[in-house]
């Protein structure tokens, strides 16, 4: 069974996450989405049962999808579960060359192969902090949340 991990904070799980992972499931029979534990404490950061239940939902009728918390490294995490790959999400050159480093450093602790997937252009600038920044200020942040999508038959 081929494996793959996408890992993040999610706070909040975005239209961009969303793209990445619905463009990454077809690369595996599984996807886990590990959601940081509540051991990293950013301000009114929701706790992890708060965001996993969130991604859950989004995604409860996708069986080849599982929402889990993680705590530590990702490369740890992908060995608990199983997985050969971590799927990152990439908006622009600054984060390829971030995440080129640590897949570069991924693969080195464990030979954990990362999967970088360009941003969707409409989703480029999207982020969580975007979101979270617009919320703040009153702004109707739902367009840069995923609505659950219905089943083809």
């Amino acid at each position: 069974m081929k494996t793959g991990i996408f890992v993040g904070s999610f706070n909040p799980f975005t239209i961009g996450h969303d793209s990445i992972v619905r463009r990454a499931l077809p690369l595996f029979d599984r996807l886990v989405i590990g959601v940081v534990g509540d051991q990293v404490h950013k301000p009114d950061m929701p706790s992890a049962e708060v965001r996993i239940k969130a991604i859950t939902d989004l995604y409860k009728d996708e069986p080849s999808i599982e929402v889990k918390p993680y705590y530590g490294l990702a490369v740890d995490f992908a060995k608990a579960e199983g997985a050969h790959f971590i799927v990152k999400g990439v908006r622009s050159v600054k984060d390829f060359e971030y995440e080129r480093d640590q897949a570069d450093t991924n693969r080195m602790l464990s030979g954990v192969e990362t999967i970088l997937i360009c941003a969707e252009p409409q989703y480029s600038t999207v982020s969580s902090t975007l979101v979270r920044e617009l919320e703040h200020f009153g702004v109707d942040v739902s367009p840069f949340l995923p609505k659950k999508k219905n089943k083809q038959p």
